[in-house]
């Protein structure tokens, strides 16, 4: 999947969304809305270098052997 795509933006959206709620509506601490929205950025970061690395990677035909 290419980071610059509009699947990967869907994607990106969703994960956004879902860390954004699971942290701030199951939190009760005050400042539930700041932490809410540091983890779900990061969880889009986190998701942005994984699939930077996994496209970068595909277009490699090399074989590595790793044994």
């Amino acid at each position: 999947m290419n980071i610059r795509s509009k699947k990967y933006a869907l994607v990106a959206a969703i994960t956004f969304i879902i860390l954004f709620l699971m942290n701030y509506l199951g939190n009760t601490n005050p400042d539930k809305l700041e932490r809410a929205l540091m983890t779900a950025i990061a969880g889009v970061i986190g998701l942005t270098i994984g699939m930077w690395f996994v496209y970068r990677n595909s277009k490699d035909d090399t074989y590595h052997d790793f044994d």
